[in-house]
């Protein structure tokens, strides 16, 4: 199955809210009916998601990335989410090394945080060159801590 990375549309909002509510993250933070769907909304609207998609069209994940996000000045990867019956087969890491491809051509570094209840996420990440910033208790819900991490083309 071959895999492309595209600049995501609303025709991929059910697919995409798919993946993400099926996540730890999305049970963590998007658990309450249409939270997901209205914050993908905000993501197609401001043109910051990327879709991949196999041969049929058929979309298996997406990494939604805020320009500027990270002290006005970097991007700022705010989420990434695979299907879960397409998790463990290399799109996450086809979706960040796609805007690694695209964002190094301006900016010299990418930024993400990660929650303290997805250790693979954080390892994957460690893997292919983000390091780690420092810990960020109750960033955006009590009782988890978020790992700032990033990630320079130098």
């Amino acid at each position: 199955m071959e895999i492309t990375v595209i600049k995501g549309s609303i025709n991929y909002i059910d697919d995409c809210e798919e993946a993400l509510v099926n996540s730890e993250l999305g049970k963590r933070y998007f658990s309450e009916k249409g939270k997901a769907r209205k914050a993908l909304e905000e993501g197609f609207n401001e043109n910051d998601i990327y879709v991949a998609i196999d041969n049929n069209n058929n979309c298996k994940g997406f990494v939604w990335v805020i320009l500027n996000g990270i002290f006005h000045m970097h991007p700022y990867v705010h989420i990434i989410a695979v299907k879960s019956e397409n998790r463990g087969q290399g799109i996450g890491k086809m979706l960040l090394k796609f805007i690694e491809d695209v964002y190094y051509k301006k900016y010299s570094k990418l930024f993400l945080v990660v929650s303290d209840f997805n250790p693979d996420a954080k390892r994957l990440y460690k893997d292919i060159g983000y390091s780690v910033i420092g810990d960020i208790p109750n960033l955006y819900r009590q009782g988890i801590t978020e790992c700032l991490m990033m990630k320079s083309k130098e």
